[in-house]
């Protein structure tokens, strides 16, 4: 039986259980303590100091590292402890690049509003000297403003903890402590895999995606493109959270109709190359378990973790499914079988994907990812940037009404949505293949065995006479766990889904950013999550092979799944990758 811990929190009697912070205890009570350097889950150090808190002893403490024990009294709100905390914010400001206007998380900057929460107004009683350094712009997924940093660590330990990648970390003492690469050298010469999940962790502007808004309105304005854009299936859990809408409220007709507004030609739907990829995915696992092949077959749908495994893991790089993610795939389909049926040249054809991805970015600029000297996909932008796209161009997006993708790559399935959550590739694979295998109809689609946000989820599925062994892992970090315990002997499976980001797209690094304040009593990942499992249950059709417009597809232009023509257009390699640039 849980033990549990008695309390005084600013005279409020709370209960508790045995390890829980002081920190947790008085969100528990009702009292909101500021905190900085904390992230839960991810960072807890005590650094910042702004959430000390006065229990008796000669000095304040930290809230979000002290542990409670039985009666402790605990005061949040002394006038010693508004100055301490007035002191440390100013104190920060007092080495702070403090041109708000022009930054990045203006407005939904956790430090901004921390000095709106403190009285802090102008952050000058300490100025005095102040350390410069170049912006590190040269990634074409993140930039890194260190000139904005306030050294709370949390991007190293999502970078180091979460995700295993560590490239980036404090160096120097003192005055002149800074977070930078080893060497000196720029995040685009490290084994950095793109994920964003440094920028999600960040409480102010420090580090944020590379803008890719300009490009794509400089698209829309080109008279001689025709500018076709697609959507992933996460954004339309998360968009709506910019506009003030609540955490997993789902736009998905909002998102369509404001895309038409900003100018789009098209408005196709990434689901639609979802729903594709697992027609592709699907047959290829299937191939490979009759004739031999390589297995476990890995999912490659995540650009981050295929980087990764470029990096780190390259004898598993055999195992990657060869498919393209689904936005390439569709990129791939809009410059042929659709630029042949509109009668379109292909080279005046650009395709914008919008992502919860900043991996993405990178992932569009891969030589491998097109075809007859045509990229598959010309522009990426986050979620972020297309709420910023539709605030530019004066988008009243809440009131828009629902409106549908268009048609020839905008049908989709449910099985098709929950690409967005982590185990949602792996579940859309299993419903197709289930169907494939057996020759008879799937009635309970849900495979509630490969849900939820557990690091590594694992289940044996009946496919008639076999059995399929199957994995699940999100955030690279589990996925280093996953394939060591493969490498060691403990491990055997057919099949596995690997997502590069916790949660998996839901909570991509390009998704709206989550304050550490709000994290403490929601978990963004299942709220999301079920969001899109929402829309699933509602889908008509909930199975990729029923999609007719994919059906249409195959046999009008790509004659059969893995087919030579499916091959040529809708598949790739990945090959390993130094840890450090030359």
């Amino acid at each position: 039986m849980e033990q549990l811990i008695q309390l005084t929190i600013d005279g409020v009697r709370v209960e508790v259980p045995a390890g829980a912070t002081v920190l947790e205890a008085a969100k528990k009570a009702g009292v909101n303590i500021p905190t900085l350097c904390y992230l839960k889950d991810v960072n807890q150090i005590g650094a910042c100091r702004l959430c000390v808190v006065d229990v008796g002893g000669r000095a304040l403490q930290a809230a979000c590292v002290l542990p409670v024990s039985p009666n402790m009294v605990v005061k949040t709100n002394t006038p010693a402890i508004r100055e301490a905390r007035k002191i440390n914010l100013e104190l920060l400001l007092s080495n702070h690049d403090k041109k708000c206007l022009s930054c990045a998380r203006n407005q939904t900057c956790e430090l901004q509003q921390l000095c709106r929460d403190l009285g802090v107004e102008d952050g000058d009683r300490f100025a005095g000297s102040m350390n410069k350094y170049d912006v590190d712009d040269l990634s074409p997924s993140i930039v890194r403003d260190n000139n904005k940093c306030v050294l709370c660590r949390r991007c190293v330990a999502a970078c180091g903890k979460t995700q295993a990648v560590g490239v980036i970390g404090p160096v120097n003492r003192g005055f002149n402590t800074a977070i930078a690469s080893p060497f000196g050298k720029a995040l685009d010469d490290m084994a950095c895999i793109n994920c964003g999940q440094c920028i999600a962790a960040c409480p102010t502007g420090a580090l944020y995606e590379k803008d890719g808004c300009a490009r794509v309105w400089e698209l829309l304005a080109d008279p001689k493109k025709h500018v076709v854009v697609q959507p992933a299936p996460a954004v339309r859990a998360a968009l709506g959270e910019e506009f003030g809408l609540p955490m997993g409220t789902l736009v998905t007709g909002k998102l369509a109709a404001s895309l038409r507004r900003l100018g789009f030609d098209r408005v196709f739907d990434t689901d639609f190359g979802a729903d594709l990829t697992i027609m592709e995915e699907a047959t290829e696992l299937l191939s490979r378990m009759k004739t031999g092949g390589v297995l476990p077959m890995i999912t490659s749908c995540s650009p981050g973790w295929i980087k990764f495994c470029e990096h780190y893991y390259q004898d598993f790089l055999p195992n990657l499914s060869s498919c393209k993610s689904p936005h390439e795939m569709e990129g791939a389909i809009i410059k042929t079988y659709y630029a042949e049926k509109m009668g379109i040249d292909p080279a005046s054809i650009a395709v914008v994907s919008v992502m919860p991805c900043t991996a993405k970015k990178f992932e569009a600029q891969r030589p491998e990812l097109g075809h007859h000297g045509l990229a598959d996909v010309d522009a990426v932008i986050t979620t972020r940037e297309l709420a910023r796209m539709i605030k530019q161009a004066g988008i009243d997006f809440v009131n828009l009404p629902d409106e549908d993708f268009d048609s020839l790559l905008g049908e989709s399935t449910g099985a098709s949505v929950i690409f967005g959550a982590t185990g949602g590739v792996m579940e859309a694979a299993l419903r197709t293949a289930y169907e494939v295998v057996t020759g008879q109809e799937l009635a309970d689609v849900a495979f509630h065995q490969v849900r939820g946000v557990e690091g590594v989820k694992e289940a044996s599925i009946q496919l008639g006479d076999a059995t399929l062994n199957v994995a699940v892992a999100h955030g690279t970090a589990n996925a280093a766990k996953l394939l060591d315990s493969i490498r060691r002997g403990e491990k055997t499976y057919h099949f596995i889904e690997i997502m590069g980001c916790p949660g998996g797209c839901v909570t991509g690094g390009g998704q709206p950013i989550v304050p550490a304040s709000v994290r403490l009593t929601c978990d963004p990942r299942a709220v999301r999550a079920d969001a899109l499992y929402r829309e699933d249950a509602g889908k008509p059709k909930r199975k990729s092979h029923l999609n007719a417009e994919v059906q249409a597809l195959y046999k009008d232009f790509l004659g059969e799944p893995n087919g030579h023509k499916a091959h040529e257009l809708l598949h790739t390699t990945y090959t390993p990758r130094p840890k450090y640039k030359d």
